[in-house]
C-alpha cells in the first residue's frame, strides 16, 4: 500500500454548482488533502474559494493560480486572510507570473521582469502576511507604513509558486513553502523532483517544503476512449495558447508534436489540434482512459517523489460521476 497526499483543481469545464458539489462530496468522502481552484479569464479564485470554504470543513483550499500583475501583493494578502478567517485557516496560496497573453491581453499590463516582480510580491506578502507594518521600496511594488487592519488568523499562510522554467524553480525552492508544476513530461519531473529532494534533504531551511504537480485528468468507466479524447483537447488547448508550455515541451524533446499541434490549432482550432496529440505526449503529461490505466498512469507520477499530486478534473459526462470515478482509481491505492 502506497501512503500519499492528493488534490484535485477544479476548473472552468466545472459549472458553479459542479465546483460546490464535488468539494462538498470531497470532504464528506475523506482521503483528499485539498481543493484547488484556477484562475485565468472566467471565475475568480478568491470567491469561489470563499464559496467552498461554506460547504467544505477540513480540506485544504489552494489558490491555482493567482497571478502577480493583475493583483498588488496588498489585494493578494487581503484575499489570503480573508480566505483564511472564512476558512478556520486552511488557505494555501498559489501564486505566479500568468503568460504574456493574459497579462497583456487581458489585464493591459505589461509582462516585463517576471522573475524579479516575483520576487518582490513574495517579500511584500511575507511582511504583511506576518502582521507587521510594511514597509517596501522596490522596483515593482511599493509600500508606504501600512498594516492590514483585519485581525489574522495565524501568522504564516503557506505560499506555493507555480513554476515552468529554472529561475524560478530555484526562486520558489529559496523562498516560498512549496511549488506547483504543470505540463512537466514524466522523465523530466522524475529528475527535476530528484533534484529538488535532494537539496531539501540537505537544507534545514524549509524542511516541509511541498512539490506539488497539477496532472490533466479524465476518467471513464464506460467510454476509455472518450477520456483520452477530452484529456488530448485539454493538452491541445494549453500546448497552442501558452508560450511557455509549448517552449518547454518543444525544449523537452517534443518540437515536432508542439509544431504539428500549433499549426493544426492556428488552421482548424482545438478538435484539430487535438488529433494532433500522440500518445506518447499523451502518457508522458496526463492521466487518462480507464480505471485501471489512470492507477497504473498515477502510480507512475507518484514515483517521480512528487508530494502532492493535483488531479485537474476534466469530466467525461457527469461531472460527479466522473470525480466519483478518479476517488475510485485512486483511492484503491492506498
Amino acid at each position: 500500500m502506497i501512503n500519499f497526499k492528493i488534490g484535485y483543481s477544479l476548473g472552468p469545464l466545472l459549472s458553479m454548482d459542479e465546483v460546490l458539489a464535488i468539494a462538498k462530496h470531497a470532504d464528506e468522502a475523506g482521503g483528499v488533502d485539498s481543493i484547488w481552484i484556477p484562475e485565468s479569464w472566467g471565475r475568480e479564485t478568491f470567491s469561489t474559494l470563499g464559496a467552498v470554504s461554506q460547504v467544505t470543513r477540513n480540506l485544504k483550499l489552494g489558490s491555482s493560480i493567482v497571478n502577480v500583475y493583475s493583483r498588488s501583493p496588498a489585494t493578494i494578502a487581503m484575499g489570503a486572510v480573508t480566505l483564511d478567517k472564512l476558512s478556520n485557516q486552511r488557505t494555501i496560496l498559489g501564486i505566479g507570473t500568468s503568460t504574456p497573453e493574459l497579462v497583456t491581453g487581458w489585464h493591459g499590463m505589461e509582462f516585463r521582469q517576471p522573475l524579479e516582480r516575483m520576487k518582490e510580491c513574495i517579500e511584500c506578502l511575507r511582511i504583511i502576511l506576518s502582521g507587521a507594518r510594511a514597509r517596501y521600496n522596490g522596483r515593482n511594488f511599493k509600500i508606504s507604513n501600512f498594516k492590514i487592519l483585519e485581525p489574522l488568523a495565524r501568522k504564516t499562510i503557506p505560499i506555493y509558486i507555480g513554476a515552468v522554467n529554472q529561475k524560478m524553480i530555484q526562486l520558489a525552492d529559496a523562498l516560498a513553502d512549496g511549488i506547483i508544476f504543470y505540463l512537466r513530461p514524466f522523465d523530466e519531473l522524475k529528475k527535476i523532483v530528484g533534484t529538488l529532494n535532494s537539496r531539501r534533504r540537505s537544507s534545514q531551511r524549509y524542511p516541509e517544503f511541498e512539490i506539488a504537480c497539477s496532472v490533466i485528468c479524465a476518467i471513464s468507466k464506460k467510454n476509455p476512449e472518450r477520456a483520452r479524447e477530452r484529456a488530448s483537447k485539454t493538452l491541445a488547448y494549453y500546448i497552442s495558447t501558452g508560450r511557455y508550455y509549448s517552449k518547454f515541451l518543444t525544449d523537452s524533446g517534443f518540437e515536432a508534436e508542439v509544431i504539428s499541434i500549433t499549426e493544426r490549432y492556428k488552421s482548424g482550432g482545438l478538435e484539430s489540434a487535438a488529433k494532433a496529440i500522440t500518445d506518447k505526449l499523451l502518457d508522458s503529461l496526463t492521466i487518462c482512459g480507464s480505471i485501471d490505466q489512470c492507477s497504473e498512469t498515477f502510480e507512475r507520477f507518484l514515483s517521480t517523489g512528487i508530494s502532492l499530486p493535483i488531479i485537474q478534473i476534466n469530466p467525461v459526462d457527469d461531472s460527479v460521476l466522473s470525480f466519483k470515478e478518479m476517488l475510485s482509481a485512486f483511492q484503491c491505492i492506498r
